[in-house]
């Protein structure tokens, strides 16, 4: 006669439990966290920081733009593009700023010709020439 055991497809295919996908996670784990600690340290130094003071809309056709360059090398002059927005957001003046080579840290105070009246400013970019 027959046994009466349950039916057990494992026992007759030899069926596994499959655990390959522990290996690509891994790996995709260790290039990951690389990945963000190497971005994260790279982005968080750069090698010029500006950071805005203030700016004072002095009328309908200029503002004028305080605010201080930190560079890592003050060898090279820089050049900083400031700019001035309306209240829809567009770019109504555009100042290319340069700064001689000198010291590290320096406050500039920009004054921004514009085509309408700016409620806003910032600056833009800062690179080396």
């Amino acid at each position: 006669m027959q046994s009466q055991e349950a039916f057990d497809y494992n026992d007759r295919y030899g069926i596994k439990k499959s655990r390959s996908w522990i290996g690509v996670a891994l790996i995709t784990a260790i290039v990951g966290v690389s990945w963000i600690t190497w971005a994260g340290l790279h982005h968080s130094n750069p090698v010029i920081r500006t950071q805005l003071i203030t700016f004072v809309v002095d009328n309908d056709r200029q503002v004028s733009v305080r605010y201080s360059v930190d560079r890592h090398s003050n060898k090279a002059a820089t050049i900083c593009t400031v700019i001035a927005r309306d209240f829809d957001k567009n770019i109504v003046g555009q100042v290319d700023k340069e700064i001689p080579a000198g010291a590290s840290k320096i406050e500039l105070v920009t004054v921004v010709p514009t085509r309408s009246e700016a409620v806003n400013a910032d600056i833009s970019s800062c690179r080396t020439k």
